[in-house]
């Protein structure tokens, strides 16, 4: 049987303001959801998306779609009708088109395609502690030939200082028709970074500090995907046995290999279970072992 792929990644901790919701009074408020009785800042698949997006067109795959930075709004551009066969973008991350014109002038191709890209939000490992900063925009005075404002303004930001978890699923069956864009595609999950929010001011990296990963016929990942605690630990590790998860589908990579105990590294390496002190390493070979699985 294909084999699908699930990894659930953990970024380094840092001071983050991304992924902010609307500006009120000067008030920027970073998006939040609840668990239990806290609240955990989060950032979009969306936004995560868009960088994947720029980074395949730097690495000089054939993208169909670009951002326009000089529009008065939100602004995307098209070379042409979406075409999955011809742009690594439109085949990766999916498309829908409801212009009714533009579909009857291109009736060879389909109107809307799925993302095989399957992404979570990423959550913060640590509550939100109400942190928040006020920083001052000067007046521009003087001969300046524009103003945005008569007066200098205070500024209020929420900022949090945390790491994010978030998980990525891929099937085979969706990616063995173009195996050089999933990879691509999987290598820049491993060096993911310029992530929106905040206008792209805020310099905060989404690659991996640590891994955990699971290439398996099955068709869920069987484990939690948010599995990874406030240590940075992922306790379900302790599920590999023969009785539950079978230790050769993991592949374990980063910070949380670097720092296993003797006897615990030596428990799942018997299990079988890949192991990588270097998580770029482990998604690169991880990669090569998904999108090859018809040549094995």
């Amino acid at each position: 049987m294909n084999k699908n792929l699930f990894a659930t990644v953990l970024t380094y901790p840092a001071p983050s303001s991304n992924y902010r919701g609307e500006s009120e009074e000067n008030r920027t408020v970073l998006q939040k959801i609840a668990k239990g009785n806290k609240e955990y800042t989060v950032i979009s698949p969306e936004s995560m998306r868009n960088a994947l997006r720029e980074m395949l067109i730097k690495a000089g795959l054939p993208c169909n779609r670009k951002r326009l930075h000089n529009q008065d709004q939100l602004a995307v551009e098209f070379k042409e009708f979406p075409n999955a066969e011809k742009y690594a973008d439109d085949f990766l991350f999916g498309f829908l088109v409801a212009d009714k014109d533009a579909i009857a002038k291109n009736k060879t191709l389909p109107p809307k395609r799925d993302s095989i890209l399957r992404m979570n939000l990423a959550v913060a490992l640590t509550p939100y502690k109400f942190d928040a900063m006020f920083n001052q925009s000067p007046l521009n005075a003087g001969a300046s030939p524009w103003k945005n404002s008569s007066t200098s303004a205070l500024l209020h930001r929420e900022v949090a200082h945390t790491a994010y978890q978030y998980p990525v699923a891929l099937a085979y069956s969706d990616c063995k028709a173009k195996p050089d864009w999933a990879k691509a595609l999987i290598q820049a999950i491993a060096q993911l970074s310029n992530v929106a929010g905040g206008h792209a001011r805020s310099y905060y990296e989404m690659a991996p500090k640590s891994v955990i990963a699971r290439l398996t016929p099955s068709l869920i990942a069987g484990y939690d995907t948010y599995g990874f605690n406030e240590k940075g630990e992922f306790p379900e590790l302790g599920r590999i046995k023969a009785s539950d998860l079978p230790g050769d589908e993991f592949w374990v990579g980063g910070e949380i290999v670097r720092t296993l105990q003797p006897e615990q590294r030596e428990y799942l390496d018997n299990a079988g279970v890949h192991l990588y002190e270097n998580p770029q390493k482990l998604l690169t070979d991880l990669a090569d072992a998904f999108l090859s699985q018809e040549a094995q």
